[in-house]
């Protein structure tokens, strides 16, 4: 794989991650080739976040709650051209800035994304692992069917997306007052312009949903919520998608 220019930026949505953070500083110190601009967005923790994202000398954007809201935010001020949006709980490979630049040199790909594997300090979730890669099958098929015969899959958060920041701004960003799911929104958005696509490379993220729920109550909230955003009920997804620190 060819090294690519340097124009990968990464953003870091974050809300009362202090316990995740100092793992995300290791994994982002090991990037090789390192990207163009990391930007961290917080949207108003209460803990000691923003003062560890400043200790450890990375850029930081604070705006108001809401992961579409700080999403936007942050592809709007990041210094790169191509933009990948990374949850602090969730583990790239090395070598997501070449993987990265190398997918999106394909002109047709507008959104593409890593492939999650789900996994714990002491476990690997395998059923839920298979049920989000399935997910981006069933969940086109049942909601938006025109647009699974023309080749989209919804991708979400835990997948860390990436997309050209131009079409990024094109389209609009993301929903601003979706508080869930608002990746599949933009996937709907994106599916305007060229095909998406789930990498087979993998990254690794946190478990601690499930940890926290169980996996068979996980796996039923991560259905519903997609239901719910399929039929139109958004003001009952997050309080159907409790949150998890």
């Amino acid at each position: 794989m060819t090294l690519p220019q340097n124009n990968v930026g990464i953003v870091i949505p974050v809300l009362n991650e202090e316990r995740a953070l100092p793992a995300m500083f290791a994994v982002l110190q090991s990037l090789y080739p390192a990207p163009a601009h990391i930007l961290f967005v917080d949207g108003g923790s209460s803990d000691a976040s923003c003062a560890l994202i400043r200790d450890a000398g990375y850029d930081l954007l604070e705006t108001k709650p809401g992961r579409a809201l700080q999403i936007n935010a942050g592809v709007a001020a990041i210094r790169a051209e191509k933009v990948c949006v990374l949850h602090a709980d969730t583990v790239p490979p090395s070598d997501m800035v070449a993987v990265i630049a190398d997918t999106l040199a394909d002109p047709k790909i507008a959104l593409a994304s890593f492939t999650p594997l789900i996994k714990g300090p002491d476990k690997t979730r395998w059923f839920t692992t298979f049920h989000n890669w399935i997910k981006t099958w069933y969940a086109p098929i049942i909601t938006r069917p025109h647009l699974f015969m023309r080749g989209v899959r919804l991708l979400f958060g835990d997948h860390a997306m990436f997309f050209r920041k131009a079409q990024f701004l094109e389209i609009g960003g993301c929903t601003p007052s979706d508080a869930v799911m608002e990746e599949a929104d933009l996937c709907v958005k994106f599916a305007r312009l060229g095909k998406t696509k789930m990498v087979r490379r993998w990254v690794e993220t946190s478990d601690r949903r499930i940890a926290a729920w169980g996996p068979l109550k996980a796996n039923w909230i991560y259905f519903k919520v997609g239901i719910l955003w399929a039929v139109g009920a958004r003001g009952r997804m997050a309080k159907d998608y409790p949150d998890v620190r």
